[in-house]
């Protein structure tokens, strides 16, 4: 019996099929490494669940803006998370997460006059997202808290994926409400488009002189002007000037 051997650019990749994809239809480069980088959808969300991560909190002070900072496994089976609050009701927030069911062990580490930190340790009663998102072949871009809730920038490599996503959060009555979807393409930088909300602040913003020197109008009759909060409005124009930035320079 004789075995043919196929010339190295005729053979397919290791990992994937003759056409150069791999089992669950990715592509397949030159280095074998499966990629999902070009195309997909970049989707803005916001999620909304009694026993979302910290829901109870931010429900007990809704002008609280919360920034996760970052997630840890110090240990296995337990999950510890660092977040930065944001606002002027920090008193309220934290009597919230005493009683908050999705998190234990709230501890203060660190103070500033604008913002504290947190470290929380997740608790089996809580709806998370992170975990679904990777497992659809998603990548979490931003996230922030909304009111009740958390406002999420995904990027999925296909409609399919996201609609995973979906499926997951309905099987669990979790709210999922559409801010902004775009469809990513191969120049793509990774940053989303400025939201609604961010591009009615910059303008109003600009029009009443926040920019200028001295300044026409402050953050807080910003946030009156808006109905807004003063959190949420820093909140708001850090990300928009950040991804404006991002976009040009």
């Amino acid at each position: 019996m004789s075995i043919e051997i196929a010339d190295a650019e005729d053979r397919p990749e290791p990992g994937a099929d003759a056409d150069g994809t791999g089992a669950d239809g990715t592509d397949v480069g030159a280095s074998g490494v499966r990629s999902t980088a070009d195309g997909g959808i970049v989707a803005q969300l916001r999620l909304d669940h009694s026993r979302l991560f910290l829901a109870p909190s931010l429900r007990r002070a809704p002008e609280i803006a919360l920034e996760p900072d970052y997630w840890t496994e110090p240990e296995p089976g337990r999950t510890v998370v660092f977040v930065t609050a944001h606002g002027t009701d920090l008193e309220a927030f934290e009597a919230g997460l005493e009683t908050d069911p999705t998190v234990a062990d709230p501890v203060l580490v660190d103070r500033y006059p604008d913002r504290r930190v947190y470290r929380v340790t997740l608790t089996d009663r809580a709806v998370t997202f992170t975990a679904a998102t990777a497992a659809v072949g998603g990548r979490l871009l931003d996230c922030s808290s909304c009111r009740a809730g958390w406002q999420l920038q995904l990027r999925f490599p296909d409609r399919d994926r996201l609609v995973a996503f979906n499926d997951y959060c309905r099987e669990r009555d979790v709210s999922v409400t559409v801010d902004h979807l775009r469809v990513s393409d191969e120049e793509d930088d990774g940053v989303v488009a400025l939201t609604d909300k961010q591009q009615e602040l910059l303008a109003v913003a600009y029009e009443e002189g926040y920019f200028e020197v001295p300044r026409g109008i402050s953050q807080d009759e910003l946030a009156q002007r808006l109905d807004v909060s003063k959190s949420a409005v820093s909140q708001r124009l850090r990300r928009a000037i950040g991804e404006l930035c991002a976009q040009t320079l």
